[in-house]
């Protein structure tokens, strides 16, 4: 199908996406490489159709409890006129047709990536990676499935119309048949001949039967198979003479394995190979348990040369950033002009370093054969992994295969992928397939933590309580800049572009969505060895809660009612508003009075936006008790509703694990929390009343899977200062 394959708006990111300079610098047109199966037929770069009428939708998001599956099928089903009963899913080949800038690009919160010269000519350009990530799965790959559906609807109504003699205009597709004149044919029935015809130009989008599974809650794809248990997660990938190996790993930083037990290890019946490298260790065994028996027998020490993290370190460190010069992020107005002669309100607000804790602990397959490399991963980014796990392993990209798996949660760890070149490693110097499986412990103490972060925010109020100036300095990793190096596709691309010192993602959420005539926000970097990446929300989720509690002590001081206070400011943003003032009719809201209970936070994020009202009081050992969420939220356009309350209700909860225990101290190098006894998470028992309300809106979709996340924690402390007192300016809330 020339026709399909070439034309550009079925190419991964098309107009009107947003695209950051760079990547709109490098080619769009990318050939195909969708592989149909026997009896299928494949229509460009995004479905397949069978001629028994299947519909196999390719998706180059993971899945990990999101929807994304489900979201991106519905539109392809929704545009086609497709049986939702028919349609079905697969992981996109790695292409970069199927590249995610958008996603890319606010993951790192816009930082700019400028191309060298050479590229600039149109030598060794890079294309975006594929990446799920931001809450893009929609907003980045709606236009382009949607039109890859229309394409062959178009073509599918050209096949039958030549059957009928008729016009293929006058046709119209429904419920998998396409129909005219009281005539009908199945899509299987048209499949073949439909996949040799050239669709037309413009597109057909929108019309002849597109439209009717728009906004309904058809139910997820993914479903059936997590409730019975046949959906495959990397560690259940099984393949013959395979072995399992447990790790265990020395502390962040320059870390060297200094001793083992050897003997004791090989003592373990069952037990094959040591595998050493320079900062982990691991026992390769017949099963996990025995590859676990032998490397606790194996005892492995190890020495870390440098300053050992610890929570005085990491304290002393972000104190010290606070008194250096720091970045600036964004500025309005003249803030020296605005803090002159007037007394400003200040606080001080900290964050502990917050873990994933996912379900699911990283896991790899790897097979090695031939000089050929397979990888069974569970990856945000397979191309990024595939790239990663060839550098380790001294292989050519061309060599290693990536099998993207569903997550068990993520929450953004799968963007890293040590575990994938773990395995990749074990598995050629064992020469045998191999699985790898950290163990909850490995998981907590080895993770790319949420950074710690330590905020001043001051802001200077007028007569009647408005803020004149408002100046807030945040101390924390830079972050952003670590992951964008990670992330950057291709090798040297990382030190080939250019990337803007000032670290917008370190300090996400600190920008205001408030009217406000002079503001400045500055970042300082800490240099750690701490470990730190993307966790679900990044750093919204102690941005928001510094910015939307100190505004909180700002309304008490100018005596105002929170509510009113921020939708003042609101005059640019009616929608964030509008979630206000919806949030707080649903809850009941008394005006955050002493002795109400009641605290409320708004953030805007992802082109979406929320409001949350909170009920607490204070708990018998000091954690807060949460009692009521109210959630309003205004995402736009809506492709799905269950899958946006779905996603919203885990966000809540999310946020109140962040709020109120998601998050670890360090003591000689090492995580304090080694496992879920060690950690508070919400169980069914300290989960709230949830409600939430979807504004209705004709907007643009925007993201939803991160939006729950950060108006949480500061809603809940505003609450707690309503119903104790006493504000809590620290993360999490205890």
């Amino acid at each position: 199908m020339a026709g399909i394959t070439r034309r550009g708006v079925l190419i991964g990111g098309g107009v009107g996406v947003g695209l950051i300079a760079a990547w709109g610098l490098w080619p769009r047109d990318y050939a195909p490489t969708l592989v149909a199966g026997p009896g299928a037929h494949a229509f460009g770069a995004w479905l397949t159709i069978g001629n028994d009428g299947r519909i196999t939708v390719a998706v180059p998001q993971a899945e990990y409890g999101q929807g994304s599956w489900t979201g991106l099928a519905q539109i392809v089903a929704d545009e086609l006129g497709a049986d939702w009963r028919t349609v079905g899913v697969e992981p996109a080949p790695l292409n970069p047709l199927y590249g995610n800038p958008l996603g890319l690009n606010d993951l790192l919160e816009g930082m700019p990536a400028i191309l060298p010269a050479d590229v600039r000519s149109g030598v060794g350009a890079w294309p975006a990676p594929m990446l799920t990530a931001a809450s893009s799965s929609i907003r980045m790959f709606e236009e382009p499935t949607r039109a890859a559906a229309a394409a062959a609807r178009a073509v599918l109504c050209m096949a039958a119309a030549a059957r009928w003699d008729a016009a293929w205009t006058d046709c119209a597709t429904a419920a998998g048949f396409v129909t005219h004149a009281g005539k009908r044919l199945r899509f299987g029935e048209l499949a073949a001949e439909a996949a040799g015809l050239s669709p037309p130009d413009p597109l057909p989008i929108g019309v002849g039967g597109a439209g009717k599974l728009m906004g309904q809650s058809l139910p997820r794809l993914d479903a059936p198979a997590k409730v019975d248990g046949s959906l495959n997660y990397a560690a259940d990938v099984r393949l013959p003479d395979m072995v399992h190996a447990a790790i265990r790993q020395g502390p962040p930083g320059d870390t060297r394995v200094v001793s083992i037990d050897r003997a004791a290890s090989t003592r373990v019946r069952g037990m094959i190979a040591v595998v050493e490298r320079p900062g982990w260790v691991a026992t390769v065994a017949i099963t996990g348990w025995t590859a676990q028996r032998a490397l606790d027998a194996l005892a492995p020490r190890f020495a870390t040369k440098g300053p050992v993290i610890d929570d005085a370190a990491i304290d002393a460190a972000l104190a010290a950033a606070l008194d250096a010069k720091g970045q600036r992020i964004a500025s309005v107005g003249d803030v020296e002009a605005a803090f002159r002669g007037g007394r400003p309100v200040s606080a001080t607000y900290r964050a502990q370093a917050a873990v994933h804790a996912a379900i699911e602990t990283p896991a790899a397959v790897a097979s090695f054969d031939d000089g050929r490399l397979q990888l069974w991963l569970q990856t945000e980014a397979p191309a990024v992994a595939r790239a990663a796990v060839a550098a380790a392993t001294e292989l050519s990209e061309q060599a290693v295969t990536v099998h993207p798996m569903a997550l068990g949660g993520s929450f953004g760890f799968g963007l890293e992928h040590e575990a994938g070149i773990q395995a990749a490693q074990i598995a050629i110097e064992v020469k045998r397939p191999v699985s790898l499986v950290w163990s909850r412990g490995e998981s907590l103490l080895h993770d790319r933590y949420r950074p710690p972060a330590l905020a001043r925010m001051e802001a200077r109020l007028g007569a009647n309580g408005a803020i004149l100036g408002w100046r807030a300095a945040l101390a924390t990793p830079a972050t952003g800049r670590a992951l964008a190096e990670r992330l950057l596709p291709g090798p040297g691309v990382a030190t080939a572009l250019r990337i803007d010192p000032a670290d917008r993602y370190a300090a996400g959420g600190m920008t205001l969505p408030y009217r406000v005539p002079a503001c400045a926000i500055d970042h300082h970097a800490i240099e750690t060895a701490l470990p730190t990446g993307h966790l679900r929300g990044g750093a919204h989720g102690y941005g928001c809660f510094f910015t939307e509690c100190f505004l909180d002590e700002l309304a008490h001081v100018a005596q105002s009612e929170p509510v009113s206070y921020r939708i003042g400011m609101l005059g640019g943003e009616p929608r964030l508003a509008r979630c206000l003032s919806t949030a707080a009719s649903l809850g009941g809201w008394e005006g955050g009075v002493s002795g109400s209970g009641q605290g409320i936070a708004a953030h805007a994020f992802r082109g979406s936006y929320i409001a949350v009202m909170a009920e607490a009081r204070g708990g018998a050992d000091g954690r807060p008790v949460v009692e009521r969420l109210v959630a309003a939220v205004d995402c736009g356009r809506v492709v799905n509703p269950d899958l946006v309350r779905q996603q919203i209700e885990g966000g809540l909860i999310f946020g109140l694990a962040q709020a109120l225990g998601a998050a670890t101290g360090f003591t000689r190098g090492l995580a304090d929390v080694r496992g879920f006894d060690t950690l508070w998470l919400p169980r069914l028992a300290d989960t709230p009343d949830i409600t939430v309300e979807l504004i209705r809106s004709d907007e643009a979709p925007g993201g939803v899977s991160e939006l729950a996340v950060p108006p949480v924690a500061p809603a809940v402390a505003n609450a707690v200062q309503a119903a104790t007192g006493v504000r809590l300016r620290a993360l999490p809330l205890l």
